[in-house]
């Protein structure tokens, strides 16, 4: 019995540091100074805290509601903005983007994939020297397409922020609700 208490105790240990790991539980502090850069990446790190919190405890009825017929189920507006943050790394790695098909990962994969391409997103966007360098370039069968990066802002970064808010709204229609004590204000879990 006492090997059995262990074992769940590790079990539960286990779990808990893995979760842990996951970036954005709570935003990181913010720069002392006001930069471009350093804006830019905190527009990202809000965008990995609320993802965070609005994929955190989803169950299989979360992951397969949707609320129309034409709507795309939770799992599916996941995978978007998985395929939305493999487009803001590679825009700020200044790598092209080809098409990414994700339909094929796990909820466990595609949230963990998606958190740790927002936290290296924002790493490397605050440490760039010159935010007009980066652009959003695209491989098509119709050739090479190069946009701005203020096309970054109102699209990939503003549409992942967007369909978080629908993972949200979609989670609560299901009955399983967001934790109640995070503050998108803050940043932070309330004790």
């Amino acid at each position: 019995m006492k090997n059995l208490f262990l074992l769940l105790m590790l079990t539960q240990l286990t779990y808990s540091q893995s979760e842990m790991e996951l970036p954005y539980y709570e935003i990181p502090e913010y720069p002392e100074n006001y930069t471009s850069e350093n804006i830019m990446s905190r527009m990202i790190d809000g965008l990995g805290f609320r993802f965070y919190w609005a994929t955190e405890g989803l169950v299989k009825s979360d992951l397969d509601y949707k609320p129309s017929i034409d709507s795309r189920t939770t799992i599916e507006t996941i995978a978007h903005i998985h395929s939305l943050s493999v487009m803001i790394l590679n825009t700020v790695l200044i790598q092209p983007n080809d098409f990414v098909n994700d339909t094929e990962l796990d909820y466990e994969t595609l949230r963990k994939n998606t958190l740790l391409n927002i936290k290296r997103s924002s790493e490397v966007i605050s440490k760039t020297n010159d935010l007009s360098k980066l652009k959003i370039i695209f491989n098509r069968t119709s050739g090479k397409s190069e946009y701005p990066l203020w096309n970054l802002i109102n699209g990939p970064i503003e549409d992942a922020i967007w369909h978080s808010g629908q993972v949200v709204a979609f989670r609560r229609a299901s009955g399983n609700p967001i934790n109640s004590k995070i503050s998108v204000f803050t940043g932070k879990v309330k004790d």
